[in-house]
């Protein structure tokens, strides 16, 4: 697990000067981008988690990604990871990953 966590903070590390500027904000491979850069390694590309400790964010709602999103950058919520990848995000980088992973459609089964 150490060596998996490592990875993702390398990983992390590696992107973090990538991202979207204004005039990209509402394309949509822009947005794919930034997913496939700073998200994916352990939230997954469709926000189901690659890793136990990360969230599922697919179908997640929208004003809940923006606010999370915002207490990270602002280091009102802390994660080793998530604090460096926030205060890389612009508000439109923020409204549009949220637009990303809420748009998601989710199928819940409930037990039986």
């Amino acid at each position: 697990m150490f060596k998996l966590k490592w990875l993702c903070s390398i990983s992390l590390i590696a992107v973090f000067p990538y991202s979207l500027n204004a005039a990209m904000a509402d394309q949509p491979d822009a947005v794919r981008t930034k997913v496939q850069t700073l998200c994916q390694v352990c939230h997954g590309f469709d926000g189901v988690a690659i890793l136990a400790e990360a969230a599922n964010l697919s179908g997640q709602q929208k004003v809940y990604i923006i606010t999370q999103l915002r207490a990270f950058r602002a280091g009102a919520r802390k994660d080793p990871q998530m604090s460096i990848i926030a205060k890389s995000l612009t508000d439109a980088d923020i409204e549009n990953l949220a637009e990303w992973y809420s748009s998601i459609k989710v199928t819940v089964e409930g037990p039986k």
